[in-house]
């Protein structure tokens, strides 16, 4: 299982924000916790985001430490492409974000040089990107590139075009902090934004920050598209996920698929089960 850990396991280093600061967020977890998300059922961490180098390169050497202890594998640091066994298979799963400490987004040929030697070396290959605009309004994946807080945050649907055409056979997005549509290209699925999953104290959860989605996907050994669901979730307490009956998640993804796809636009059913358009 594959999850974005947008925060630092760690007890060291120094935060980004300085004691007066105001507006800045660094966020940090004892190491220890990294057994909980072993036993919680992950397997492959993203460490490619804004939030991995809060405590700087001490705290990220700690966090990388934790996972390796706890056997969690992990990916996106620069030039990095994980291999994960799953059955017969080979996995590759690669990880994007803007920053320095992460294989960069923004370099789109760099990129799909990175995704075309993982295709030659794995049977399916899987790309995180840490992108888009962030907040309630952020829902929708417009054409060209994002920012937000003067950073640039990449063009989306050019950045996860290219890495399928390079040979990636799925695409999940994070970084928006809320739910964004569904696109079916050349045959591969691209999720823009999977929302919040888990947090602690760390979002308002009221509107689109407070619900999200587990993205279940059944892929061939070649790539190509068996199945898939979403399984809606919402944010409760503090930021504590329980599944939502009411489906809310699978309603806002169903609206915001169309509206920005069209037909290409995945079909999702109110089961939450994935397919391709019908003319897909």
């Amino acid at each position: 299982m594959l999850g974005n850990l947008e925060t630092a396991l760690t007890d060291t280093g120094s935060s980004k924000c300085g004691p007066a600061s105001t507006g800045c967020f660094s966020f940090r977890a004892p190491p220890s916790y990294a057994r909980r998300l072993k036993e919680a059922g992950f397997t492959m961490l993203n460490l490619a985001n804004n939030h991995s180098f809060d405590f700087g390169a001490a705290g990220q050497a700690e966090t990388v430490a934790a996972l390796d202890e706890t056997e969690l594998q992990h990916t996106g640091h620069p030039d990095e492409i994980a291999f994960q066994r799953v059955g017969s298979l080979r996995l590759a799963v690669l990880g994007f974000a803007p920053y320095p400490w992460a294989q960069d987004i923004l370099d789109l040929d760099a990129a799909k040089r990175l995704v075309r030697r993982a295709a030659a070396a794995s049977d399916v290959v899987v790309v995180t990107m840490h992108a888009g605009a962030e907040g309630n309004a952020a829902t929708h994946v417009p054409e060209g590139p994002e920012h937000h807080s003067g950073e640039r945050r990449g063009d989306p649907r050019a950045f996860a075009h290219a890495v399928v055409d390079a040979g990636a056979d799925l695409v999940i997005g994070h970084g928006p902090h809320v739910l964004r549509g569904l696109e079916w290209y050349r045959g591969r699925l691209v999720a823009y934004s999977l929302g919040n999953f888990s947090s602690y104290r760390n979002f308002a959860l009221t509107g689109p920050s407070g619900v999200g989605g587990i993205l279940q996907v059944s892929l061939g050994g070649d790539g190509s598209w068996r199945g898939g669901r979403l399984v809606p979730v919402q944010l409760v307490g503090y930021g504590t996920p329980r599944l939502d009956w009411r489906g809310a998640s699978v309603d806002a993804v169903r609206s915001l698929s169309r509206a920005d796809f069209g037909a290409r636009a995945v079909r999702v059913a109110r089961s939450g089960a994935l397919s391709p358009p019908a003319a897909g």
